[in-house]
């Protein structure tokens, strides 16, 4: 019987190498990005809906970002605060903001992709980029940055955004790592042309990609997913890219408890129920061989069975996952997170269980 887990925690290994090496090292390893500066007029959408704490100290930001040629569209989602005087401020202030007002509709009530997809209707210009109402780019180049990826075909841009650092906080270094890997996930992916989702604090398309899928039409009714679900949909090989560059990030205020941050994992892991089939299975097979190799590395050694073979293979797949995700964690500026890989790991294979039993037993809470 610990010969056949020997044999199993040796495929294991091999799954994690073809992983952490073969996808998720085209994104690791791989060169700097120089983009070619483009003058495409583009229009920055955000939706907020109570977000007033926010706006007020974001949407400045945006104004300042040094391109030639941008709006900003501002959606107020039926808000209770004061987000929308904030924006009706804005519109004022600001001679490029664009303000779109979401009544309550009694169909669509409270579904972010109704308020999205009137805000991508009333955008003057074809090429799009998103981010939500608590981020903020890095840089005054994020517009520059983003929207030099595009070209004739490649008319999807996905982007990375990163969380806050909290210092001596094991829930922020926790969120981040989570952060990191699901990032070097999807952009591995799609350099290897598969792929299967984006993230809304960063994502960039033209407008024509929303209108040949009828935009959120197929998951309207499940109210996330108006950015991996409409990626996992519109994406391929030929019209999807990445970009990495500093200056394209954007920052989001994370979670500061750990059921706030449980409840977000939940509703993320519910909508990747309904990504394409391939992409549930490498997703699920990729799990697996996580949680595998670690039970299976526990019950070899505790039972110290061929020990002088089983702890090489354990260090070895230690050493490439860290050497992957470390070059990663550099390019998306959050080294100090890999310093504590192996425990992150652990701690988010068990949070990630705890999900998908908690997706099991009870309903996810979406956007109110």
């Amino acid at each position: 019987m610990l010969d056949i887990l020997l044999y199993s925690l040796i495929g294991i290994t091999v799954i994690q190498l073809l992983y952490y090496i073969v996808i998720f090292g085209r994104f690791s390893f791989a060169k700097a990005q120089k983009g070619n500066p483009k003058r495409i007029p583009l229009s920055v959408i955000v939706c907020a809906k109570n977000e007033g704490e926010n706006v007020i100290k974001f949407i400045p930001l945006l104004a300042e970002q040094n391109y030639p040629d941008f709006e900003i569209v501002l959606i107020d989602d039926s808000s209770s605060d004061d987000t929308l005087d904030l924006f009706e401020e804005f519109e004022k202030q600001y001679s490029n903001v664009k303000l779109v007002k979401v009544q309550n509709n009694e169909a669509f009530w409270g579904n972010k992709k109704f308020a999205l997809t009137l805000g991508i209707k009333a955008a003057k210009n074809e090429y799009l980029l998103f981010t939500d109402a608590d981020c903020y780019p890095t840089s005054k180049e994020w517009i520059k940055e983003m929207s030099s990826n595009f070209t004739l075909k490649k008319t999807i841009v996905l982007g990375y955004g990163a969380y806050e650092k909290i210092p001596n906080s094991f829930l922020n270094k926790l969120i981040r790592f989570e952060t990191i890997l699901t990032a070097t996930q999807f952009f591995g992916w799609a350099k290897i042309g598969k792929p299967y989702m984006g993230v809304g604090r960063n994502l960039a398309y033209k407008r024509d990609e929303f209108f040949r899928v009828n935009g959120f039409i197929d998951h309207m009714k499940l109210r996330s997913g108006d950015d991996d679900l409409f990626v996992n949909q519109a994406s391929n090989a030929e019209n999807t890219t990445v970009c990495f560059s500093k200056e394209s990030f954007t920052y989001s205020k994370p979670k500061t408890s750990f059921k706030e941050w449980f409840d977000q994992k939940r509703r993320h892991v519910s909508t990747a129920t309904y990504y394409k089939s391939f992409d549930r299975f490498q997703l699920a097979l990729f799990f697996f061989s996580q949680f595998s190799f670690l039970i299976l590395a526990v019950i070899l050694l505790a039972f110290q069975h061929q020990w002088m073979i089983v702890l090489p293979i354990v260090l070895f797949r230690y050493i490439f996952t860290w050497t992957s995700l470390g070059y990663a964690a550099g390019k998306l500026n959050e080294k100090d997170v890999i310093y504590w890989f192996p425990i992150m790991e652990i701690a988010l294979i068990f949070t990630h269980l705890n999900v998908f039993f908690a997706n099991i037993f009870s309903k996810t809470v979406h956007w109110k």
